[in-house]
């Protein structure tokens, strides 16, 4: 497993680096808390000398004043030092959790390859947390050092010797609670590995628990969750083991190099090397080192988790894409295969071939659709009609062949452009927190009378208008995370709704009335076709009512084009395509 590799470090900079300026404010107001903390047991020291040792009740005022002036100091430091680590902290981690979800967002894709939801949410927000929580252990490592160096330079004034001790054990301690972080950031990597991948079943689980329920599978999946929870749980303990066993070991360590001071500021007060006050001073920054020291042993511990957390983060950041993005759409270069695709769209005119295309169980397919034809394609196979659709949105490209649009292979085109130019309504399409309307209109917009208009026809032809009349508040009945407060149904027509508001010069629909009854999908087949009517349309379904209110129809069988024609003549001229669309 790797541990704090280049794509790590440069997460890990990259955070630190962009809170640049709270950083510096924190270590800088976090250093002069320290230095006054280190001042008050010598300004301790020296009243003692001065009000006890020399009797002098002004001088022991005096230096009293100081030191009550010197504590006004180092609380309002620590104050506002704390504010702006933490503003570095939480920045950091919001900057990274932008980045991820810009990454996860990415038209180009892959980032979500191999990882379930609850995974991702996971690293984007406990991974970005800890990663963050690295520009406050920076600040507090600064100012600990501060104090220490304040710390030696004190007791070289009181002696060489306790000066030497300081200067010499302290490195020796960092260095040897560096080595003891090492096993922590190992299992912290696993334990943040295995808590996603808890998160990630239990998002799972909850998503399809109607599923579950309804065929029983309760106990098969209470029984994955407790094996997979139980890992997590394992790999946590190791890692709480690990940080114990390193925290109790810097603890005894410090302890030890504490006494040690203490120890000899003592022989060396016996033997009359210094005085009282200094003593007193000795012993005071010997305690005072216990702080610095300790928080070191934090900043050893937070570092190691945000290795392992910037490590986590990197993989995703750095994923391969699932497609090239291709060239900018700025670019607007015309090549010789066909005009080029605007990037406003009001230049694309919605002509789609594939040509010897094969993919996954696709085979040389070959298909023309003609500018502003509703074409639909039968796929008995659905793992024909799952690589078809993932072609023509370009979150594939084919192995052979060429998809083009407007005569343009979609690799030469912009990734964005395409998707703006191409809208695949997939069968199981989730909607949104939100209200019904909010749903209908989150690719449309709203507010211009076209959107309205549009946003009002879309609604009536998918049959969303019959499922608003249902709902109390009408289009502005909330639906909750997914659409579950709505029925299979209505989901089904709000999303086709949303797609059709959208007015993409090509639409790509796959089976968008599975879940309604045979009255509404004639309803809905028929809004389809009128309210489409000039737009480039493939509907990707074996239902006959869809299937009859095209312009053509397809059968993709075995991975191929095996048949093509009117609807009503495929139903009696060929026996595969009835099959497919009638049983």
């Amino acid at each position: 497993m790797r541990v704090a590799d280049p794509p790590g470090r440069d997460v890990l900079w990259r955070a630190v680096g962009g809170q640049r300026r709270d950083v510096t404010l924190g270590a800088v107001l976090g250093m002069g808390h320290q230095t006054g903390e280190a001042l008050v047991p010598v300004l301790i020291g020296v009243a003692v000398e001065r009000g006890v040792v020399d009797g002098s009740v002004p001088g022991l005022l005096f230096w009293l004043g100081v030191l009550a002036a010197v504590y006004v100091g180092l609380s309002f430091s620590f104050r506002f030092s704390a504010r702006a680590g933490e503003r570095a902290s939480v920045t950091a981690a919001h900057h990274l959790r932008a980045e991820l979800v810009g990454r996860v967002l990415a038209p180009e894709g892959g980032a979500d390859e191999g990882r379930l939801p609850g995974e991702l949410t996971n690293v984007a927000t406990e991974d970005a947390k800890r990663v963050g929580a690295v520009a406050m252990a920076l600040v507090v490592a600064l100012a600990a050092t501060a104090g220490l160096v304040v710390s030696a330079v004190a007791l070289l004034r009181v002696s060489l010797v306790l000066g030497l001790l300081v200067l010499l054990g302290t490195p020796l301690l960092l260095w040897l609670g560096h080595l003891l972080s090492r096993p922590l950031e190992r299992r912290s990597e696993t334990e943040q590995e295995r808590a996603a991948r808890a998160s990630g079943v239990a998002a799972d689980l909850v998503a399809g628990l109607r599923v579950l329920k309804g065929i029983g599978a309760e106990p098969a999946a209470v029984a994955r969750y407790r094996r997979i929870s139980g890992d997590s749980l394992s790999a946590t303990l190791r890692a709480a083991r690990a940080e114990a066993w390193q925290n109790g070991v810097v603890t005894l360590l410090t302890g030890t190099f504490i006494a040690l001071v203490a120890l000899v500021g003592g022989r060396l007060a016996a033997r009359g090397d210094i005085g009282l006050g200094d003593l007193v001073s000795a012993v005071g920054l010997a305690l005072f080192l216990i702080g610095p020291l300790t928080e070191f042993a934090w900043v050893n511990t937070e570092l190691a988790q945000g290795r392992a957390s910037a490590a986590r983060i990197a993989e995703i950041l750095g994923a391969p894409p699932a497609v090239p993005p291709g060239p900018a759409s700025t670019d607007r270069t015309t090549g010789d295969s066909g005009p080029e695709l605007d990037p406003s769209l009001h230049a694309v005119e919605g002509r789609l071939r594939l040509r010897g295309v094969s993919y996954g169980p696709l085979r040389d397919v070959d298909l023309d659709v003609a500018a502003g034809e509703i074409v639909g394609v039968a796929a008995p196979d659905p793992a024909d009609a799952v690589a078809l659709l993932g072609l023509l949105g370009r979150s594939a490209d084919p192995s052979a062949g060429a998809v083009e649009l407007d005569g343009r292979d979609l690799t030469a085109l912009d990734l964005k452009a395409v998707r703006a130019a191409i809208l695949v309504a997939d069968h199981d399409a989730d909607l949104f927190e939100g209200t019904v309307l909010q749903n209908v209109t989150a690719a449309a917009g709203a507010g211009a009378p076209a959107a309205v208009t549009l946003t009002r026809a879309a609604m009536a032809a998918s049959g969303t208008d019959e499922v608003a009349r249902s709902l109390p508040d009408g289009v502005d009945t909330p639906v909750t995370a997914r659409g579950r407060s709505l029925s299979g149904g209505q989901r089904q027509r709000v999303a086709l709704a949303r797609a059709l508001a959208a007015d993409t010069p090509v639409l790509v629909v796959h089976e968008p009335t599975t879940a309604v009854d045979a009255v509404t999908e004639v309803r809905v087949a028929a809004g389809i076709r009128d309210l489409r009517r000039g737009r480039t349309t493939l509907l990707v379904t074996n239902s006959p009512a869809l299937l009859a209110v095209t312009d053509r129809a397809v059968l993709l069988q075995d991975g191929r084009i095996t048949a093509t024609g009117h609807h009503e003549r495929l139903v009696h001229t060929c026996a595969p395509y009835r099959t497919a669309v009638l049983t």
